[in-house]
């Protein structure tokens, strides 16, 4: 959610005197009221001069949070929404899909965990080819130790368009391959910084139309905890998180 100076302009509430009351408090934009008490907030404006101008920004503030809220939805609307699988990403193999109740659900981590060389990395690598391919938008893989290969990339789907024509097939590979970004990460500092660094990009709407992430990919999280905790990794951990387009 945006800090309050970026409201200014458009709602005349929010103003000098409101953000310097809000700072007070220690809030600087609209998400910090989600974690401040409201009757403590609405005490403390009652005791200035504005008081009636700064419960106007309350209230302000208040309807911009009710309006990132979801609409209310009745179960058979749900269990409808839940049946189509409208927020579901196939992963490309049919039993991993059927195991996850239809595949990569949006908006969820997914964690794929065994011994090493068990097939983590294949899958990994097959979801990212599925989904961007078959799905709007773009996927994002943090390659913590030299997995990503865009040649497994190009077998999957030649697998898949094994009846297409050889220029149908490099047309798809081109497009595949640009819509997946991989980043090289070889410590959990990096990867860290790289996560709020795509946080940001996501907040800023850095991808929009046919670039939006649909879906990030770390492989893997176990070879970089690992060096920190000690013991030998036999055991990896390789999240696939998914995200609610929009």
């Amino acid at each position: 959610m945006p800090p309050l100076k970026a409201l200014e302009r458009e709602f005349s509430e929010i103003d000098s005197n409101f953000q310097q009351f809000c700072s007070s408090q220690g809030i600087l934009s609209v998400e910090d009221f989600l974690v401040h008490d409201l009757n403590v907030l609405v005490a403390f404006a009652e005791q200035h001069d504005t008081s009636k101008k700064l419960k106007q920004g309350i209230t302000r503030i208040l309807s911009i949070i009710d309006n990132h809220h979801q609409p209310w939805l009745n179960g058979m609307k749900l269990l409808e929404d839940a049946l189509q699988n409208k927020h579901v990403l196939s992963t490309g193999y049919e039993g991993i899909d059927h195991l996850l109740q239809g595949g990569l659900h949006q908006g969820q981590l997914t964690e794929l965990v065994g011994p090493s060389s068990c097939g983590k990395t294949q899958i990994c690598l097959q979801a990212a080819s599925n989904v961007a391919d078959k799905y709007t938008g773009a996927v994002m893989f943090l390659d913590t130790c030299n997995s990503f290969s865009p040649r497994r990339i190009a077998c999957f789907l030649t697998r898949s368009m094994s009846s297409s024509s050889k220029e149908d097939r490099q047309r798809s590979l081109e497009r595949v391959l640009r819509n997946i970004f991989s980043y090289s990460v070889f410590d959990i500092f990096a990867l860290l910084d790289v996560l709020q660094q795509v946080e940001c990009k996501l907040k800023s709407q850095a991808f929009t139309g046919d670039n939006q992430v649909q879906l990030l990919i770390i492989d893997s999280i176990s070879s970089l905890i690992t060096p920190i905790l000690g013991g030998n990794g036999a055991n990896g951990i390789h999240p696939c998180t998914s995200k609610f387009p929009g």
